[in-house]
């Protein structure tokens, strides 16, 4: 009885021991399994990264690119929102004394200048006030200035700070071309001799310039 029930023991520690190993054996496939599936995660979640970093650098060109447009359009249309003048006519008047306007070419003679132009058509400078510089310069080549008639100075694109004698507001409306005239003589009431460069600025450019030349009165005045 006893041998048998040492067997029957012996038995059931065999089964279990069986068990135990299959369970390992089992545990085992499963730690395979899951490193196999950790390993999977890990090359999916490098790839995860490497896509996400490349869509940061993907976007932050777009970015950059849309930036880089933007400021270029913006660009684009501030440049082409600036007006252009032409038909440019500076006429010297003589004013006589009943207030009769006589126009001459001599210097002794003259009374003021006349500006006359046109702003020619423009459809992306939007409707409202233009503020036009005008820098009008002698024939010695200095640039006039009239401090109590408003002269100053004023930055433009191209040439950096510069003078002007005379700022001229006009209402523009978009899409049409505009007649602008006016007048303009110096503090002292008397001009030179020789070449007179005026030149019409706006939003920081040239837009146009002319020229008027008064001549040394003849033996008669």
């Amino acid at each position: 009885m006893n041998w048998q029930k040492k067997n029957a023991d012996l038995n059931r520690t065999r089964k279990l021991v069986d068990q135990l190993k299959g369970q390992v054996t089992d545990l085992f496939a499963q730690i395979d399994q899951l490193k196999q599936q950790n390993q999977q995660l890990t090359a999916s979640n490098q790839q995860l990264t490497t896509e996400r970093d490349t869509l940061t650098v993907q976007k932050q060109a777009v970015e950059q690119t849309l930036a880089t447009t933007s400021a270029e359009k913006a660009h684009v249309e501030d440049v082409g929102s600036t007006l252009h003048a032409s038909a440019i006519s500076i006429a010297a008047i003589n004013v006589k004394g009943n207030g009769k306007e006589v126009e001459t070419s001599k210097a002794k003679r003259a009374d003021l200048f006349r500006v006359s132009f046109q702003l020619d058509e423009n459809r992306i400078a939007p409707t409202g006030s233009k503020d036009l510089y005008v820098c009008v310069t002698a024939p010695d080549g200095r640039p006039i200035t009239m401090p109590s008639s408003g002269s100053g100075s004023f930055t433009t694109r191209d040439e950096g700070d510069k003078v002007f004698t005379k700022q001229v507001s006009v209402n523009y409306t978009a899409g049409q071309a505009m007649p602008v005239s006016f007048d303009w003589k110096p503090e002292n009431g008397k001009y030179q001799e020789g070449d007179y460069k005026i030149q019409i600025y706006q939003n920081g450019y040239k837009i146009g310039e002319g020229t008027k030349t008064l001549k040394k009165a003849g033996f008669l005045g």
